[in-house]
């Protein structure tokens, strides 16, 4: 009876092993597809599209960040009983 119980389990961790397998391969098959889709693009497409991006990042307006708060405040906002 016990033999038949490992045989089962055997079978089981084949099936998930390979299943793994599978699985490997097509994550491999699919970054092989989008590196050759990113690498069609032509040097010149590529330098405009990073010109564009970049004169948006520029037209942007920067947040100011909140002021930093000292030691005993954030302390304070830690240790408080208010929470």
């Amino acid at each position: 009876m016990t033999e038949d119980k490992y045989g089962v389990a055997m079978k089981l961790w084949k099936i998930l092993g390979m299943a793994g397998v599978v699985g490997v391969a097509a994550t491999g098959a699919l970054v092989v597809k989008s590196e050759r889709k990113r690498r069609a693009y032509a040097p010149d497409e590529v330098r405009d599209q990073l010109h564009k991006r970049y004169a948006e990042a520029a037209a942007a307006p920067v947040l100011a960040a909140a002021p930093e708060r000292t030691r005993m405040q954030r302390l304070t906002d830690r240790f408080s009983r208010a929470r």
